[in-house]
């Protein structure tokens, strides 16, 4: 799945909220769950950076990802938003 069409289940979830979703759970909790959330797994991809298994450090990364997407959401921060300063960044090593 590709970051653009994950933001787009994202933003439907936190539009829509499905029951069930666990997306849309965030979304109806306040703000600072969310933080929390990003937190939590940004501490997770630092313990695993530590370890040798490579698999969980995959893992862990993606769940961070996962959870910056829904702060972006919730921010309404777009992918092109972060394109756009990425870009701006390069220019400037450059």
């Amino acid at each position: 799945m590709k970051l653009k069409e994950l933001y787009k289940t994202i933003i439907d979830r936190k539009k829509n909220t499905p029951a069930g979703s666990y997306v849309a759970s965030l979304f109806q909790k306040d703000k600072d769950r969310i933080i929390q959330k990003v937190g939590e797994e940004a501490t997770e991809v630092v313990i695993a950076a530590k370890n040798a298994d490579k698999n969980r450090q995959i893992e862990e990364i993606t769940d961070l990802i996962f959870h910056l997407l829904i702060l972006m959401a919730q921010l309404e921060i777009n992918l092109e938003d972060i394109y756009k300063e990425l870009d701006k960044r390069r220019n400037l090593s450059n």
